[in-house]
This record gives C-alpha cells, sequence and structure tokens, in this order.
C-alpha cells in the first residue's frame, strides 16, 4: 500500500463508524463495547450468548453461537452491512491443547467469514493475546517481555489466530492490531476469568469464616513480581488501536505500566475487608473453595448482593494458576508509549479502589 493510501486507511479507521465486539460478555469485552459506546457517533454492537448485565443501553446485542459457522454466518448477516471494525475478544476454555487452538481459531475464523460473505466494510480487526504468547504457562520465561521475543514451540492458539488475521488482512484490505494484557482486573458479574473477582471472593469467604486472610500460594509467589491491565485501561487502548496509524499492524504489551508484588497488595485487601493479615499458605483453591457454595448464599441473603451463582464467581483453576506462580510476569510497554498511548494507573491505588467499588455495587 503507498503513503498516501496509507493515510487516507488510517484518516478512514479513524472516523467514526460501526464496531463489532465479539465475546462481549467477558470483562475485556464488555469494557470495550462500553468504552465505543461513549465515543460520540459510533454504534456498538455486542456479541456473546447473554447479554451483558452491565451493558449500556446504547448498545445492541447479539445472540450467536460462533463456533457453528453456518450460525454465525445467519446471526451476523445484517450486522456485516455496515461493520467497520470488530473487537475479538471471544475464548472458549479447552484443556487439552491441541483442542484449545482448533476451538478458538475455529471462533474467530466463523466470525471473519460471516463479515466477508456480507460484504462488510471492515477497515480495522483488534485481537487480544496475553502473556502465554511469551509462556507464561509454561513455568519460568524472559521478562521482561518485549513484542519482538520470537515465538515458542506450539500448540498455541494465539499463534494460529494471528496467522489467521494476518493472512485475511493482506488479502481483504483492512489492518489489524493486537494488543497483550495481563491480569486484566474489571467490574463484571457472571465472568469467572477475572482476577479481580478471585481476589475479593477468597477474601469475602476468608470474612465469613472469621479467618485472617492468608495469602493462598508459596512464600516465593507471595514475593514474585506481577502486572495487571485495567478494564478501563485496555478499553481505551483498544479505541485508540481502532483509529491509530501507528497502531496498523503492530503487537503491543498493554498493562498499567507498573509491577507489584502479592505482599504489597495484601494488606489493601485486608483492609477492604476488615481482615488481619496472617503468613502465606499454599492451597489449592479449587478443591477449598469448590464447598463454599452455602456460606456465599447466606453471605447474598444477608447483604442484599448481586444474586450470582458460586459457581459463576470465580474460575478457581484459573485463581490458582495466576496466584501459585513463583516467577516474575513483566512485560515491556515501551513500544506502546512509543506509539503514542500513555495512560497509565498506581495498580495498588486502582486495586484498593476497585476494591471499595465492587462492595458499593453490592458484587461482594
Amino acid at each position: 500500500m503507498g503513503e498516501g493510501n496509507a493515510h487516507a486507511a488510517a484518516a478512514a479507521n479513524a472516523r467514526p463508524g460501526t464496531v463489532l465486539v465479539a465475546g462481549a460478555g467477558g470483562v475485556i469485552g464488555g469494557y470495550a463495547a462500553a468504552e465505543y459506546a461513549r465515543q460520540p457517533g459510533w454504534r456498538v454492537r455486542a456479541l456473546s450468548r447473554r447479554r451483558p448485565v452491565d451493558a449500556p443501553a446504547a448498545v445492541e446485542h447479539l445472540a450467536v453461537d460462533l463456533l457453528d459457522a453456518a450460525a454465525a454466518a445467519d446471526g451476523l448477516r445484517a450486522a456485516a452491512a455496515d461493520t467497520t471494525h470488530l473487537v475479538f475478544a471471544a475464548y472458549a476454555e479447552r484443556l487439552d491443547l491441541d483442542e484449545q487452538v482448533a476451538t478458538n481459531l475455529a471462533l474467530l475464523r466463523n466470525v471473519l467469514d460471516a463479515l466477508r460473505a456480507g460484504g462488510a466494510p471492515l477497515r480495522h480487526v483488534t485481537l487480544y493475546q496475553g502473556m502465554k504468547a511469551y509462556g507464561a504457562h509454561l513455568g519460568p520465561f524472559k521478562t521482561p517481555s518485549d513484542e519482538r521475543d520470537p515465538r515458542l514451540l506450539g500448540p498455541n492458539f494465539y499463534y494460529d489466530q494471528e496467522d489467521l488475521l494476518r493472512e485475511r488482512a493482506a488479502a481483504d484490505g483492512w489492518s489489524w492490531t493486537i494488543l497483550r494484557p495481563e491480569g486484566v482486573i474489571g467490574h463484571t458479574v457472571g465472568t469467572p476469568m477475572n482476577l479481580l473477582l478471585a481476589l475479593v471472593a477468597y477474601a469475602a469467604i476468608c470474612q465469613e469464616t472469621g479467618v485472617p486472610l492468608r495469602f493462598p500460594g508459596t512464600a516465593r509467589a507471595y514475593d514474585a513480581l506481577y502486572q495487571v491491565s485495567d478494564a478501563e485501561l485496555l478499553a481505551r487502548a483498544t479505541v485508540w488501536s481502532g483509529g491509530s496509524e501507528a497502531a496498523r499492524g503492530e503487537v503491543f504489551n498493554v498493562t498499567n505500566g507498573d509491577v507489584f508484588r502479592w505482599r504489597q497488595l495484601w494488606p489493601r485487601l485486608a483492609d477492604a475487608f476488615g481482615l488481619e493479615i496472617a503468613d502465606p499458605q499454599p492451597l489449592d483453591l479449587p478443591s477449598h473453595m469448590r464447598g463454599k457454595g452455602g456460606i456465599w448464599r447466606e453471605r447474598v441473603r444477608r447483604r442484599g448482593l448481586r444474586d450470582t451463582p458460586w459457581e459463576q464467581v470465580v474460575d478457581w483453576r484459573f485463581g490458582q494458576f495466576i496466584l501459585g506462580s513463583e516467577d516474575d510476569n513483566i512485560s515491556n510497554t515501551t513500544k506502546l508509549r512509543r506509539a503514542g498511548f500513555h495512560d497509565c494507573y498506581d495498580t495498588l491505588d486502582r486495586m484498593s479502589e476497585w476494591f471499595r467499588r465492587l462492595q458499593d455495587d453490592r458484587v461482594v
């Protein structure tokens, strides 16, 4: 593409259009849809099995089974007519890695196929990955992780989705951006893979049972360096990526911009729930939390909380994975800053704010 055409395409991307947010029922997609809805002139469609509980009224909802290619084509036929931007946050958990690749690749392919078949005037696609692109799920890995780091031996569905994205963009003439957050935190209900809810639900159970707040991982994990991506910050980065020339065809790490140790966060969590802190005690969270449904239901009844079933509050396997890691998890965000996105947060202060907000909104 010539320089003039590239600038024209970038200018077109920046103009308001219609964005389709796939996976809008999750914390990432939900916040992205809400952020686009705040932008003047944008039409926003949220694609998920159920309408997100806290979705703004201006967000249109489409209930489509993205794993069914025919259903996706039929369900997106009308939406394809004016979709200019796709934000792809859909994800399906599979324990087998090969099945995880096949399933999540199908999710992306079916959406792209449906938009292509419907003649969508697509300009840009934003896709999310994460630190698994660098091997965070495999054990110790190189930190700070950099977008230029080479791939690891698969299976890794991030790589397959990225290859498909690059192939389709080249064939169909739209641009793309990949964002790599870590430990996304945000205010959601019924989205179990949410680090923030894992923390507050664990603290709530400790509060209900009258025990001190113990970090449920090892002493080494307690002192490992970690990072998070605030959902509101990530949503702003998503809107920026869809209209910035500097984001075209690029991959960016997106975090709050700082790092912390769980040892530093734990007093903030304890203070929010009026708990004492005791020494770390490694727990198998899925096993220890499995039978706490009755305690949770009583808390919901007594405090007038949102009636979210215990099984939908947190995926404790996810909580175990995050809190059980003994290795530093740090990514380099210099590339993002140089490209023009400068938002950042002090994570400890931001976490304290989220702890208060979730209680004020009767989530925990």
